[in-house]
């Protein structure tokens, strides 16, 4: 007898709620969206995601929600339209979850970009936010192509040319955007953090769309540019 892809999720998700739940999300990320990377057999999980995401199913609500988010955000027009009533579901979910993350800031992070994977953005939704919880992003120059570590949190605030943490690099000072100044989407990330008392990612977010200077070569850059081009 040959198993469908179906009916191994149903045995999956038949698992959350026991004692192994941990282990079983674990089992599914790895098998539905390992290393960030999703294909069409991970779309037949949206069903069973939006139930737990709603109560109607056991599990970890926040778990749904931020799988349900990075699957969403590799969707097309055709697979968006056939998945509509489930994202609504999760749309939902994620903006009622959000104001309850309290100081648990990865799982603000995976919300925020659920949400905006969920309303259609197909730009920061694919994980690119996730550096506004480690307080970093790995660019290139674009103009030397030196390596550069854009930091901002517990090490400080600055570009480096190369690792800082085991060693003592060359450092220039950020250039933060003005909040006032931010693009529609990065001010709206930059309310929303704010007003859910995320004030590192909402710090985070202007050294994301702010700008840069490599310490190597003093070319200034925008950072987001070049974590488009880099993630």
């Amino acid at each position: 007898m040959i198993t469908r892809p179906s009916d191994n999720l149903a045995a999956a998700f038949a698992r959350l709620g026991g004692d192994d739940e941990e282990q079983v999300w674990s089992d599914l990320w790895d098998d539905l969206c390992h290393l960030n990377c999703v294909d069409d057999d991970s779309f037949l999980a949206l069903a069973y995601l939006a139930a737990v995401a709603a109560g109607r199913a056991p599990g970890a609500p926040h778990e749904a929600v931020s799988m349900a988010g990075l699957i969403v955000s590799a969707a097309d027009g055709e697979q968006t339209a056939r998945h509509a009533e489930e994202i609504a579901v999760f749309l939902r979910t994620a903006r009622r979850l959000l104001g309850e993350t309290g100081g648990d800031t990865p799982a603000f992070v995976h919300l925020l970009q659920g949400i905006v994977a969920f309303e259609g953005e197909r730009v920061w939704s694919t994980g690119r936010l996730e550096g506004l919880f480690t307080e970093e992003y790995e660019v290139d120059c674009p103009a030397c192509s030196s390596t550069l570590f854009v930091a901002f949190g517990e090490y400080g605030d600055f570009a480096s040319a190369g690792d800082y943490v085991t060693s003592d690099p060359v450092k220039a000072a950020p250039l933060p955007a003005d909040p006032t100044a931010l693009d529609p989407l990065p001010a709206r990330l930059h309310r929303m953090a704010t007003e859910a008392g995320q004030e590192k990612v909402a710090y985070g977010l202007t050294c994301l769309f702010g700008r840069a200077t490599c310490p190597d070569c003093q070319e200034v850059f925008a950072v987001s540019d070049q974590v488009l081009e880099t993630y």
